[in-house]
């Protein structure tokens, strides 16, 4: 297997930047994009909040051994969804391994998903006193991937385990309730196979909020049957093998997307 390949992308909140990158990834024959981020122990009924710019987002080349079509995606900017600016502080950490937890509140219409990613944030800062949105990345219905805390400085929780070194995921919904989308595992493992390239981590430091902290059903029972028949595992690892790539997208096409998504198209 040929390694994907990870190029950097030093401004991802900035459309101008990103949009000549994405010419000079056209002309030299890279690959194109599509779409794809509340402490999930309680439900998060509260507003949210925006947060600075993220870090880079790379791109990972797929491997030219493959004859599989590449899986491509965007990661939707935090200006994008109308983040606040992070307060200051936090813990700063460098990420050794990946988790994923689901909002606990269901999401039975997808167009509503900017809202909710805001009323998260809100909570977060405002009622828990967090410096931003508990979450790094957060994956919708639909599959579209949103860009959330800087993933230098460890997420929140409410139950008992120390985040430091997590890259968390927020699947939106509540998965004791709702089955889980086609769309919503896909974007899942796009952003984890992101991760997995982007920190140097293995797939199996993937593990669910339930297996590393006490009291909590966390992600839900539906999205947790992913995990214990080892089928986001497998997603990832197939990511990993044929290649894919992950761009940022920011600015006025950012804010198009979004449109578009609250539209229901």
């Amino acid at each position: 297997m040929v390694k994907p390949v990870v190029h950097w992308d030093d401004s991802v909140d900035s459309g101008e930047e990103l949009v000549s990158r994405r010419q000079m990834l056209a002309i030299a024959g890279g690959a194109g994009v599509a779409s794809l981020l509340a402490a999930c122990s309680t439900a998060s009924s509260a507003p949210a909040a925006t947060q600075t710019p993220s870090p880079e987002v790379p791109t990972n080349a797929p491997s030219t051994q493959s004859s599989s079509p590449m899986v491509s995606g965007v990661m939707l900017c935090r200006a994008a969804w109308g983040a606040r600016p992070a307060l200051p502080g936090g813990r700063p950490q460098t990420v050794t391994r990946m988790t994923l937890h689901h909002s606990a509140v269901a999401l039975p219409d997808n167009r509503g998903i900017i809202a909710r990613l805001q009323q998260h944030q809100r909570y977060h800062q405002d009622d828990k006193g967090w410096v931003d949105i508990a979450y790094h990345a957060a994956v919708d219905r639909d599959g579209n991937i949103y860009q959330l805390r800087d993933y230098n400085i460890a997420g929140d929780t409410a139950t008992d385990y120390d985040t430091t070194g997590h890259y968390l995921v927020l699947a939106e919904g509540n998965f004791d309730e709702e089955a889980v989308s086609e769309a919503q595992l896909r974007g899942t493992a796009l952003v984890f196979a992101w991760a997995v390239q982007r920190f140097g981590v293995g797939v199996d430091t993937l593990a669910s909020h339930r297996e590393v902290a006490s009291g909590t059903s966390c992600p839900g029972k539906n999205l947790e049957a992913h995990m214990t028949s080892g089928d986001l595992k497998a997603r990832i690892a197939d990511l990993l093998a044929t290649g894919f790539d992950l761009q940022p997208l920011c600015g006025p096409p950012a804010d198009a997307r979004v449109a578009a998504i609250e539209a229901g198209r």
